[in-house]
């Protein structure tokens, strides 16, 4: 037998009976979570859904159940695996509104029952604010729970209207009420509470297309034959976007289990941050009807989104500048979907084009220098966009590397004012490997380096700069933090190489790159010298190689990014 999943009102509630095992905590609600659910309630606006006779619901977080088999009970009793703490202050509150009337026109309220705590019906049907509990320690949170209910409303204005805040109680909030049939009710509670049941708001949503329960049984057979096809694609769409290339393309940085929850977050029209199941209520709305017709009309938009998705992720250029739009948080992939729903293809190329534009107009290439946050979304689009401009590359650009990973802006060759704190031997070791001695000086610096004090502060700062003046010796040394002297690397192998001498950093990268770490293609291109004139001087970043650098990046960024 299958679970159940649907909303019920309070006010349907008090046709059962609920039994709270002893693997259940004790009451521990505190007044002001009972002041919170007040308030809340209290705030909410009923208002009339389109088209229909209903209203919206302030909506409960679940109440997951197992119904017990009691042929003696003349109502529906049910185990409850979570959600007791909510379950006990609905019942206080109702207790209290109750109250007004005199006993015969009190409404029947649902009945608690707990296995470890004994007497607690009778302690329910004596509730009053004058009592003082002090031996029993649920007893006291839950009278604590009840004075608070009480000096809540008693605190009220003369002109609150306490029959609409009990109208709205009852019959305009609802829970999400989960009915297991799994065999262990101890087991369920169990993945409850380390977080794996299923009850994010794709599990629920999933739950109002292939629970037959949440529709009419007219054409019962051909909507369940429906809801298995459904259930086939669902799974295809989730495994698709458990591709890591494709999530992070069109994510953000946003981390999900049930990675189709992603598009229901989009289609949610109606999003409250503060209420977790947001999206949830949103399509129970959309599922009013319980037609087939409702379960076809929103499987195919959501299919609609995962396709144009799918779409662009296999379009190399749209994949490309989605993908830095994205990346850069320039635009939404919603506002993307909606904009490509209300114009041509070629326009929504266009599009991308102007966004890409808008995002880096306030930046001018000749001014960026070493610190400025624009430079990483610069060297980001050279990157991207080099790979673009090749027509023989098939490759992609990595957005899951790059956004679970930490990137550097780092210098290519040295730079003076990053001095080495530790390990100053290995570092003198690695750079004078390279030191050229045919180079003037180059054969005294050698020398200086295997007798060079280390634990000596001055001797060792003037041995690393007139070691960083040895491999700058071809460049202008003034605009050392110049965008030409700049390039994308991740931290780890930057950290790698912590301010090594050109050469070094060349040897570290074509490692690196050789053992499988992705390079951005721009930063193989400049410590392979792709830029130089042949033959390159492989251990010198010169400054015809800057300049050379430098050239390519105006040329490739030229459409997009004022000189």
């Amino acid at each position: 037998m299958e679970n159940i999943l649907e909303l019920k009102t309070i006010n349907e509630l008090n046709q059962y009976s609920f039994y709270i095992p002893s693997y259940q905590r004790g009451y521990k609600w505190t007044p002001k979570e009972v002041e919170d659910l007040l308030n809340d309630i209290n705030e909410f606006k009923p208002r009339l859904i389109d088209d229909t006779d209903d209203k919206t619901w302030y909506c409960l977080q679940p109440i997951v159940v197992k119904e017990i088999s009691n042929l003696d009970s003349k109502i529906q009793e049910f185990e409850v695996i979570d959600g007791q703490q909510r379950l006990t202050t609905i019942f206080l509150i109702l207790h209290y509104l109750n109250q007004d009337y005199v006993p015969e026109k009190r409404d029947k309220l649902f009945e608690l029952d707990y296995q470890t705590r004994q007497g607690t019906k009778v302690f329910f049907n004596t509730l009053s604010t004058n009592n003082i509990v002090e031996d029993n320690i649920d007893f006291y949170y839950i009278n604590n729970a009840y004075r608070k209910i009480n000096d809540w409303f008693e605190s009220r204005s003369n002109n609150f209207d306490k029959s609409d805040f009990r109208s709205k109680f009852k019959f305009h909030s609802k829970v999400i009420w989960y009915q297991s049939n799994e065999e262990n009710p101890i087991s369920i509670f169990t993945r409850i509470n380390i977080g794996k049941i299923p009850l994010t708001n794709s599990e629920l949503i999933k739950a109002l297309f292939l629970n037959s329960s949440n529709f009419e049984k007219s054409k019962l057979e051909k909507l369940k034959l429906r809801q298995l096809e459904i259930a086939t694609e669902w799974d295809q769409i989730e495994q698709a976007l458990q591709n890591d290339r494709f999530w992070y393309f069109i994510s953000g940085n946003k981390v999900s289990t049930n990675r189709i929850e992603l598009i229901f977050d989009l289609m949610n029209e109606e999003e409250d941050k503060n209420d977790a199941y947001s999206t949830f209520r949103f399509f129970t709305k959309k599922f009013h009807s319980k037609t087939q017709e409702a379960v076809e009309e929103n499987w195919k938009e959501i299919k609609d989104y995962f396709q144009r998705f799918k779409e662009w992720f296999n379009e190399r250029d749209l994949y490309h500048k989605i993908g830095y739009l994205v990346c850069v948080n320039a635009v939404s992939i919603k506002t993307l979907y909606k904009k490509s729903s209300t114009i041509t293809k070629t326009e929504f190329r266009e599009y991308l084009d102007v966004l890409i534009k808008d995002n880096l107009k306030n930046i001018s290439l000749q001014d960026l220098q070493y610190g400025d946050k624009n430079v990483k979304r610069v060297l980001l689009l050279y990157n991207i966009l080099t790979m673009l401009n090749s027509p023989q590359d098939n490759s992609y650009f990595p957005f899951d590397i790059f956004k679970n990973e930490n990137w550097d802006i780092e210098h290519i060759t040295s730079v003076k004012d990053t001095i080495p704190d530790k390990n100053r031997g290995d570092w003198v070791n690695d750079a004078s490997a390279f030191i050229d001695v045919n180079k003037e000086g180059g054969k005294e610096l050698k020398e200086r380096a295997k007798s060079c004090d280390l634990s000596d502060d001055d001797q060792f700062k003037k041995l690393f700069e007139d070691i960083v003046s040895h491999f700058n010796s071809d460049i202008n040394d003034e605009d050392i933090n110049d965008l030409s002297n700049l390039t994308l690397l991740d931290s780890e192998t930057n950290r790698g190489y912590k301010n090594a001498v050109f050469p070094l950093k060349r040897k570290t990268i074509i490692n690196r790159d050789k053992s499988g770490v992705f390079i951005p293609i721009c930063t193989k291109n400049v410590f392979l010298k792709y830029f130089s004139e042949y033959p390159p001087k492989i251990s010198f970043w010169t400054q015809d190689d800057r300049e050379k650098y430098e050239t390519d990046l105006y040329k490739v960024l030229n459409n997009y990014i004022t000189v």
